[in-house]
């Protein structure tokens, strides 16, 4: 049987079914016990691990190969078999899991969560740290109602529900493991659950020439020009500060956001106004960085933008999030007449449950009209005027009028 260090290029390029017609084992050389189970007959493969118990060799199933990653599957592993030393049974084990390795087990499963979906998994570490090594099981609906409340009173009711609804996913993919779970107590707050109004901050109207100005006069040209994308597309900030040049097309004047990328997990292909165009010109003649908003941290791009949003605050009084600038982006289209689909599309929200609505598809040329009839609301908003012939110079290719306002080019 072959044995190896296993890498994840090694485990996509073996066959299943293995040509032979039967089951063929890849042992890593690592981790001793370790490896990856291929079918002999389906296309199947299985990371497992085996290890001789009382003079009986013992195979068991860790995952399957597109359930987890292959650092995942070895951590796991590894506890399976020490165990296994140690004459515990794994598969019995999980009826006295504990909060804290349900959690782990639950976001090493999980290969599809985003790194900011596991912080918010993980805030229940610092939320219900009193609980993490008690046994799931002995968490009861007293100790949740309790803690709800405390939670409300300690931290606010939207933390409180968030950290709720984290404990009743956890323990419902506990469920499915031990059948003999009780039923989930979060049941109790049924009735209980803090109302969330839904928040409608935004940077009021009479306020955005204000806000444009003190976004130009920062002195960071990189999170200046975050703040006017955010702006002028109502893109989320982890999808616009994560942008990449390879999601630029200048040519075409569109921008691609990968499924990855989104929140809804959905491609987005999104129309350039002219404001956001030229803004991009100008951004990739500075340079050959891989982000379009490259930083230091260790994303490789910017991701906080705290410190200019106190700078703009202080100057003005304005006090906003950059969600905020997405619902400044949408109120503009609502007034410009954009229909309620075609913002859905622009936002890359989900079609409604209506299921005419779920067979409109719209193409980049389709939005393009929309998005600049928004943009040229918010330019009125933000006092822009066209620049003026004689009164333009040039920044690398950026036109910046005398007054320091980026320039718009009437295309």
């Amino acid at each position: 049987m072959p044995k190896s260090n296993l890498t994840e290029r090694e485990i996509a390029r073996m066959a299943a079914p293995d040509p032979s017609g039967r089951q063929v084992l890849h042992w890593d050389s690592d981790l001793k016990g370790f490896a990856v189970l291929c079918s002999g007959t389906t296309n199947a493969k299985t990371f497992i691990i085996q290890r001789d118990v009382n003079g009986k060799s013992r195979r068991m199933t860790v995952a399957a190969v597109n359930e987890t990653t292959l650092d995942g599957a070895k951590k796991i592993a590894a506890d399976m078999l020490l165990d296994l030393r140690h004459g515990i049974d794994p598969k019995n084990k999980d009826g006295a899991a504990t909060l804290q390795t349900t959690l782990d087990k639950y976001i090493v499963t999980r290969r599809n969560l985003s790194p900011a979906s596991i912080r918010v998994y993980r805030q229940i570490e610092k939320y219900l740290e009193p609980w993490l090594e008690l046994q799931l099981r002995k968490i009861n609906a007293d100790m949740i109602e309790s803690r709800h409340q405390s939670l409300a009173d300690e931290v606010g009711k939207f933390t409180a529900n968030g950290v709720m609804r984290t404990f009743r996913a956890l323990w419902n993919f506990y469920a499915e493991r031990v059948p003999d779970l009780p039923p989930n107590p979060v049941r109790i707050l049924k009735q209980q659950w803090f109302a969330e109004p839904r928040r409608k901050r935004m940077i009021a109207a009479d306020k955005m020439a204000d806000f444009y100005r003190a976004v130009c006069a920062l002195d960071n040209h990189i999170t200046r020009d975050l703040l006017l994308l955010l702006t002028f597309t109502g893109l989320r900030k982890g999808e616009a500060s994560s942008l990449r040049w390879d999601n630029i097309d200048l040519q075409q004047r569109t921008m691609t956001l990968s499924a990855a990328a989104t929140k809804g997990k959905r491609v987005m292909v999104f129309p350039l106004s002219d404001i956001v165009h030229d803004m991009l010109v100008a951004r990739r003649a500075l340079g050959n960085a891989k982000f379009v908003f490259p930083g230091s941290g260790k994303h490789g791009h910017i991701s906080d933008l705290q410190g200019p949003l106190r700078i703009i605050a202080k100057q003005t009084g304005i006090v906003f999030s950059p969600h905020d600038l997405r619902r400044g982006f949408s109120t503009a289209a609502n007034s410009v007449g954009v229909s309620m689909t075609t913002l859905k599309a622009l936002l890359n929200h989900a079609p409604g449950s209506d299921v005419t609505e779920g067979y409109i598809c719209f193409s980049p040329d389709q939005l393009r009209e929309p998005v600049q009839l928004i943009t040229d609301k918010l330019k009125v908003l933000c006092g822009i005027k066209p620049p003026v012939a004689g009164n333009v110079t040039r920044l690398g290719r950026k036109q910046i009028s005398r007054n320091g306002h980026p320039a718009v080019s009437q295309r």
